[in-house]
């Protein structure tokens, strides 16, 4: 099944409690397209607002699909076309995900995924398709002028792991991903 970048709005359930809500129903996501086995749940916390994780992917035999979520605070969540031969190679879709919204993006395999924190003290929980494989990491630099993402960053600037400072460019960079014939439905903010 082929799968594109989509931005999920979680319908809460209200009362004088608070809220509940659906995140993952897998005959519910399927009749949306998403029809994967998700085997692992990841969750970061970033303590500054700024802070910027990615561009990131796993390749095969362990490439993941990612459904993200942020928890508490505030993020803009990113993923970047990274199919050889597609229509929207290196475009990216993007959307404000926050603890307040409850929206979720889906990343799928093909695609690198990035985020940066709107605010300090952001956790962001995600499931992923397969496991997590060192031996099949990979990324793209964050702020790779073939990409263009204007990051919303504070005036001090991006908070970076060594690893995400020392990624290639998308023109020193050979996709491991071949375009399966369907471009990203929609580029540029998602809503």
């Amino acid at each position: 099944m082929t799968m594109t970048v989509q931005l999920i709005e979680t319908r809460r359930f209200g009362d004088d409690r608070g809220w509940f809500s659906e995140t993952w129903s897998r005959p519910k996501f399927a009749a949306m397209g998403i029809d994967l086995d998700m085997v692992q749940d990841n969750q970061s916390y970033s303590a500054h607002a700024g802070t910027v994780r990615g561009i990131h992917f796993q390749r095969a035999p362990h490439a993941q699909a990612k459904l993200v979520r942020c928890v508490r605070g505030a993020i803009v969540d990113y993923a970047v076309d990274l199919r050889k031969g597609s229509p929207t190679y290196g475009q990216v879709a993007f959307a404000k995900l926050s603890a307040d919204n409850g929206r979720q993006l889906f990343v799928p395999v093909g695609f690198g995924h990035a985020f940066v924190t709107l605010q300090p003290d952001t956790e962001v929980a995600y499931k992923v398709s397969d496991i997590y494989a060192a031996d099949c990491d990979g990324g793209v630099a964050w702020d790779c002028p073939d990409i263009g993402i204007d990051w919303p960053l504070p005036p001090s600037g991006p908070v970076l792991s060594d690893k995400d400072k020392a990624l290639p460019r998308l023109a020193d960079f050979d996709s491991p991903f071949a375009y399966d014939g369907v471009p990203m439905a929609a580029t540029g903010d998602l809503g």
